[in-house]
């Protein structure tokens, strides 16, 4: 397969009516293929769950409740187009892309008159995979497009055109390099971020010994943050640190 990489520092762009992220299910039964897939989603800001076979995709569609479902046609115990029928049946407006290694012009036309809304053919590019998604999941109306300059985990906003940070609404004063750090977490939520990466995005250049810089930021945003409310930042003891909704 084919597989192209974005920049790091992706955000994402579309969120669900309530706020929270756009949810994908991917159905898979190749392990690797799958987690590739789900890596991908999860860099655009996206809630993803994997499913290796039908059982385990109605299941998750029942639980999940998913925006949209990448479903490859063959699977271990069902064939995909018949599966969806029975996705329908549990999500009747959920859009479905179908992953197909048949290029073969009736396949195609087979899998749309199934039910499916669109489909890609292996090999494709990731890139292409989260275009077309995106696409679907706007058409059907279950994200709306936010601003481009807003970034938002949570009740934490950050707008990178005016500089301006609020969490609950109440505004947080923030240093020039305060702010870097907080985008770029923000720009990753959910992601642990080593101490490397951060130097290496924030500053620019490694400070070698001196990476306990990280560690002294981090704690200036926790104070502004996170102080007397449920913690977004979190450290993830070797390896780095995170933030999410608190909770």
């Amino acid at each position: 397969m084919t597989v192209t990489t974005r920049r790091p520092g992706t955000r994402a762009d579309m969120l669900r009516a309530d706020g929270t992220a756009v949810r994908v299910l991917v159905v898979d039964d190749e392990a690797s293929l799958a987690e590739l897939l789900s890596m991908a989603l999860r860099y655009e800001g996206w809630q993803v769950r994997s499913a290796g076979d039908g059982a385990a995709a109605l299941r998750a569609v029942r639980e999940f409740r998913p925006d949209a479902v990448l479903l490859d046609v063959m699977l271990p115990d069902a064939d995909g187009r018949s599966l969806l029928g029975s996705i329908r049946r549990e999500s009747p407006d959920v859009p479905v892309l179908f992953l197909t290694a048949k290029d073969a012009v009736e396949d195609r036309i087979a899998g749309l008159t199934a039910g499916g809304d669109d489909y890609v053919t292996k090999p494709f590019s990731l890139e292409e995979v989260v275009a077309r998604l995106r696409g679907l999941i706007r058409r059907s109306g279950a994200a709306q497009a936010r601003s481009e300059s807003l970034l938002t985990v949570g009740d934490l906003t950050l707008d990178e055109d005016s500089h301006e940070v609020t969490r609950g609404g109440e505004s947080i004063h923030l240093t020039a390099t305060e702010f870097e750090l907080l985008r770029y977490l923000m720009r990753n939520p959910r992601r642990v971020l080593s101490k490397a990466q951060i130097l290496d995005r924030v500053w620019s250049y490694d400070f070698g010994g001196q990476a306990n810089v990280v560690e002294l930021y981090i704690s200036y945003l926790r104070r502004k943050i996170d102080v007397g409310r449920a913690p977004m930042i979190h450290t993830r003891r070797g390896a780095g640190y995170l933030i999410k909704p608190g909770e």
